[in-house]
């Protein structure tokens, strides 16, 4: 089961983080502080898995990561979870946001948090791996946007109405309308 999905860049800044246990916000900023200083001093040339530190599940933990760029994609995944499996799931996910994104970046993590995140829930909820199939997640983000706009369209339609009421001119009242005389709320 994955246990946590952590993206961080060379300093050491979390871009992402998402506990799939429940952690005190104290122990998870511990847990990112202990992944990057266990991921960070490796060299580009060894391998990417690595024993877990103390702070998750002990010795039933290991950290599986790829380091793209500026940044760092970290699973903590437990025992049961192949490690080929989860680098794969890493490339998923990130060519998925490279997709999305048309040339992801650190920034796009920063100010497009809330699509990030349905992204990586397209991909994995609960600690389970929903779908792997990047074609069917680009799919599913595509359906969201769109209904997205759709409904920015609607939540717009009230201004769009006063705005055209307001546009209507009037040269006087029409004969035959009797407006009641309302309190003023100056």
């Amino acid at each position: 089961m994955i246990k946590a999905i952590l993206v961080f860049n060379n300093h050491g800044k979390p871009r992402l983080s998402k506990f799939y246990q429940h952690f005190t916000e104290d122990v998870q900023q511990q847990i990112i502080r202990e992944t990057f200083q266990l991921v960070s001093k490796r060299e580009d040339n060894v391998c990417n898995f690595l024993e877990g530190g103390s702070l998750i599940a002990g010795e039933d933990y290991k950290l599986i990561y790829r380091h793209y760029a500026t940044l760092y994609f970290v699973f903590c995944v437990d025992s049961s979870e192949s490690e080929l499996g989860i680098l794969d799931l890493i490339q998923v996910l990130v060519e998925t946001l490279d997709k999305c994104f048309e040339n992801v970046c650190e920034l796009d993590l920063i100010f497009h948090v809330d699509r990030v995140h349905y992204i990586l829930q397209e991909i994995v909820m609960g600690g389970m791996v929903l779908e792997t199939n990047m074609a069917d997640i680009i799919a599913h983000v595509q359906a969201q946007d769109k209904l997205e706009k759709n409904e920015a369209g609607l939540s717009a339609a009230p201004a769009r109405a006063v705005s055209a009421i307001k546009s209507v001119n009037l040269p006087s009242l029409p004969a035959g309308i009797n407006l009641p005389n309302l309190p003023s709320f100056k």
